[in-house]
C-alpha cells in the first residue's frame, strides 16, 4: 500500500511528456505485480480505485493528467493500426520485429501504439483486463471523466464514438487499398472482380458514419447501414480468399500470403470496432478491445509466429511437390525393385568417378574455401549426371518420400487404412534398402577397379597411404565425430529437399516455363521449337536440378565455412564414404584385409547410411505433418501394426513379395 501511496503522490499532470508516460508505465507495473498474476492484478485495480475514491484531492490531478494524455496521443491509430505491419510486405515486417526486439522503445512519444506496447508489455495483461467487471469500469470512468461521464451527449456522436468511427474509416481504407493491389486483383477470379466489393466499401463506411451522427437518432437507418456494412466486409473477405485457389494451382508466395492475412485481420478488427461502437456498455466493450490489443501485441513480438503463420501454405506446397516426386522412389513389385537396384547401381558407378575427381582435387592444394567450392561443383555435377541418366542416389529418397507418407496419415480411422499405411512403410523401407545396396554395392568395386587401373598405368594407387590413413581415421566407428557428421549430412539432405520444393514453387509462381517458351527475345535467340523444349525441360527438372546443385555445394562448401567459424562439422555421405573407404583399402592392397581399422570403417558404413536416411526423413516427415495439418495420430497403434508386420513378415522389408 505504501508503494501505491508513493505512486499516487507522484501524479503530476503538469510534468513533461516523458514523465507523464513514465507514471503510466509505473502504474501498470504496479498493477501487474511480481510475480505476475491476473487475479491479483484485478484485485490491485480494485485497491487502486478504493485509494483514489478515498482521496478527493487526487481527482482533479487525475482528470487533468487523463485529459493531457488524451490530447497528446492519437487513440485512433492505436485502435485501427496496432498489431499491423506498417508496410504490407513480409520481409519488412520481419525486419520491423527484429528492430523492436533489439532496440529499446522510449516513453517520450506521441505514438499511442508505442506507449501501449511499453505500458501493457506483460504476458498476462490481456487476462487481467478481461477480469475487470462493469462496476469497476464504471467507477474508473467516473474518476477520469467526473460528473460528465453519466450524461449522454447532447447531440450527435460522443467523443468515443467519433474515435471508433475514425478507426473504422482508417481500417476500411486499408482493406480497400489492399483489394486494389495488382498482386491480389490479378489472382482473383473474373466473377469476383466483376462484383467490385472493394469499390463500394468506402461508400458504406460513409453511410455508417452518417447514420451514427444523425439527429434525431434513427435506429432503423442505423441498423440498415450496419447490416449493409457487415455484408460488404464479408464479401471483401471472401473475395480476397479466392486468391488462395490461384496460389494453390500456380505456386505460393509468402509475400502474397502475408498481405492476405493482413487483410483478413483488418476485417476482423473492423468487426471488433463495430461491435464496440454499437455496444450498450461502452466501458466494458472498450476494455475487451484493449485486452484483445494487448494479446495482439504479444503475438507481434514473436518472429517464430510470423514465419510459421505465413509460411504454412508454402510448406504445404513444397511438401506437395516433394510428395509427387517421392512416389517415384517407392517400389511395390519385383520389377520395380529390380529397376531400383539397377538405377542405384548406376548412381554408385557415377559416384565412383566423383570419388576419383575429389581426390584429384585434393592434390591441387587449393585454399580451404576454393577447395570446398570446386568440391561442391564436382558433387553437384555428379548428382546432376545421376539425375539426367535417371539413376538414383539413395540418400535423395527420404526427404522426397516423407511427404508422400505423411499424406497417408490424414485418415487412419479404419483398420484397413492402418494396414495400407504399414504396407507403404514396408515398401518405403524396402526401396531405400535397395537404393543403398545398389549405391554401395557398385561404388566400392568401381573405385577398386579405378584404383587398380591407375596403379597399373602409373605405378601408384588412386591415393597414397597418408591420405588413406586420414580416411580410415575419419570413418572409424569409434571416432565420435563419425556418426555426428552422418546425422549432420542428413540435415543437409533435408535442406536440399526444401530448396528443391521452393525452387519449383518459385518457378511455377513466376510462370518461367511459359516465359521461356513464348518470350520474344528468347524465341528469337533459340527458335520457337527449341525454346518450347527448354521450357518443358526446365519445368520437369527444375526441382531435381535445384536439389542436386544445392546439395553438392552444401557438401563441399559448408564444412570449410563452418571450420572458419570454429565449428568442425563435416559431411559423411554413405555412398561417397564407401567410395573413399574403397580407395583407402586399395592404397594398402591385400594388406587391408588384415587391418582392424578397415573393418571398423566397414562397420560404420551401415550406420552412416541409416543416419543419413533417418535424420533426413524425420525432418521432412515432421514438416509434412505440419503442412498437411495432420494431428492426433495414434502413434502407438501405428507402431504396434509395424512391429506385428515385422514379426510376421520380416523379409518383406527387404525383398518384395
Amino acid at each position: 500500500m505504501s508503494d501505491l501511496s508513493a505512486l499516487l503522490s507522484d501524479l503530476n499532470p503538469q510534468a513533461g511528456l516523458a514523465e507523464r508516460h513514465l507514471w503510466l508505465i509505473r502504474l501498470c507495473d504496479w498493477i501487474r505485480g511480481h510475480p505476475a498474476s491476473a487475479p491479483a492484478a484485478a484485485s490491485r485495480v480494485r485497491l487502486l480505485l478504493d485509494a483514489l475514491e478515498a482521496r478527493p484531492e487526487l481527482h482533479s490531478r487525475l482528470r487533468a493528467w487523463w485529459q493531457a494524455l488524451a490530447q497528446t496521443v492519437d487513440v485512433t491509430i492505436l485502435l485501427a493500426d496496432f498489431g499491423f505491419a506498417p508496410r504490407t510486405a513480409f520481409v519488412s515486417e520481419l525486419a520491423e520485429r527484429l528492430r523492436r526486439k533489439l532496440l529499446p522503445g522510449t516513453p517520450e512519444t506521441v505514438d499511442a501504439s508505442e506507449l501501449f506496447s511499453l505500458a501493457l508489455s506483460g504476458k498476462q495483461d490481456a487476462q487481467w483486463l478481461l477480469l475487470l467487471d462493469e462496476s469497476m469500469l464504471n467507477r474508473l470512468q467516473r474518476l477520469l471523466a467526473g460528473d460528465d461521464a453519466a450524461d449522454p451527449p447532447a447531440a450527435g456522436a460522443s467523443h468515443w464514438q467519433e474515435t471508433l468511427l475514425e478507426a473504422i474509416t482508417y481500417c476500411s481504407s486499408q482493406v480497400s487499398a489492399t483489394g486494389f493491389a495488382p498482386e491480389l486483383r490479378l489472382r482473383m477470379s473474373a466473377s469476383v472482380r466483376s462484383t467490385q466489393f472493394f469499390h463500394a466499401l468506402p461508400a458504406d463506411v460513409e453511410a455508417l458514419r452518417a447514420a451514427v451522427r444523425r439527429q434525431p437518432h434513427d435506429d432503423a437507418a442505423l441498423a440498415a447501414a450496419v447490416h449493409r456494412f457487415r455484408e460488404r466486409l464479408d464479401a471483401c473477405r471472401h473475395a480476397a480468399s479466392s486468391v488462395y485457389t490461384h496460389l494453390e494451382e500456380h505456386g505460393i508466395s509468402v509475400g502474397l500470403v502475408f498481405r492476405l492475412r493482413q487483410l483478413r485481420e483488418r476485417v476482423l478488427r473492423i468487426r471488433e470496432l463495430l461491435d464496440c461502437l454499437l455496444s450498450p456498455t461502452p466501458a466494458l466493450s472498450a476494455t475487451r478491445l484493449l485486452a484483445r490489443l494487448a494479446a495482439v501485441g504479444q503475438e507481434r513480438n514473436s518472429l517464430r509466429a510470423l514465419v510459421t503463420s505465413n509460411s504454412s501454405l508454402l510448406a504445404a506446397k513444397v511438401t506437395e511437390r516433394s510428395a509427387e516426386t517421392g512416389e517415384h522412389y517407392i517400389t511395390r513389385t519385383r520389377a520395380e525393385y529390380r529397376d531400383m537396384l539397377a538405377k542405384a547401381a548406376g548412381g554408385g558407378a557415377a559416384t565412383a568417378l566423383t570419388t576419383l575427381l575429389k581426390f584429384m582435387l585434393v592434390t591441387v592444394g587449393l585454399a580451404a574455401f576454393w577447395g570446398g567450392f570446386w568440391a561442391g561443383a564436382i558433387y553437384a555435377g555428379s548428382f546432376v549426371l545421376i539425375q539426367m541418366m535417371h539413376w538414383t542416389l539413395a540418400t535423395k529418397q527420404p526427404a522426397m518420400t516423407a511427404p508422400a507418407m505423411a499424406a497417408k496419415l490424414k485418415d487412419l480411422s479404419s483398420g484397413t487404412a492402418v494396414e495400407e499405411f504399414v504396407d507403404a512403410v514396408t515398401d518405403l523401407v524396402r526401396s531405400q534398402v535397395a537404393a543403398v545396396l545398389g549405391n554401395v554395392g557398385m561404388v566400392a568395386p568401381c573405385v577398386l577397379l579405378l584404383s587398380w587401373g591407375i596403379q597399373a598405368a602409373s605405378g601408384h594407387p588412386m591415393i597414397g597411404r597418408p591420405e588413406a590413413d586420414y580416411v580410415l581415421h575419419s570413418l572409424h566407428l569409434l571416432n565420435p565425430s563419425t556418426l555426428l557428421f552422418a546425422a549432420f549430412t542428413g540435415v543437409l539432405l533435408f535442406a536440399s529437399s526444401l530448396i528443391a520444393g521452393w525452387a519449383e514453387n518459385w518457378f511455377v509462381l513466376h510462370r518461367l516455363d511459359s516465359a521461356m517458351r513464348y518470350n520474344p527475345r528468347i524465341t528469337r535467340f533459340l527458335g520457337a521449337q527449341r525454346a518450347d523444349r527448354w521450357g518443358r525441360f526446365m519445368r520437369e527438372h527444375i526441382s531435381g536440378l535445384a536439389s542436386n546443385i544445392s546439395l553438392g555445394f552444401m557438401l563441399g562448401l559448408i564444412p570449410p565455412v563452418l571450420a572458419f567459424l570454429g565449428l568442425g562439422l563435416e559431411a559423411r555421405h554413405v555412398t561417397l564414404s564407401t567410395g573413399q573407404l574403397a580407395a583407402a583399402a586399395a592404397a594398402y592392397g591385400l594388406e587391408a584385409w588384415r587391418m582392424p581399422a578397415v573393418w571398423w570403417c566397414v562397420a560404420s558404413i551401415p550406420l552412416i547410411g541409416m543416419l543419413n536416411l533417418s535424420v533426413s526423413f524425420y525432418f521432412a516427415f515432421r514438416l509434412a505433418l505440419r503442412a498437411h495439418n495432420v494431428s492426433g495420430v495414434d502413434r502407438a497403434r501405428i507402431r504396434a501394426a509395424i512391429w506385428a508386420r515385422w514379426r510376421r513378415k520380416p523379409a518383406s522389408f527387404f525383398i518384395p513379395a
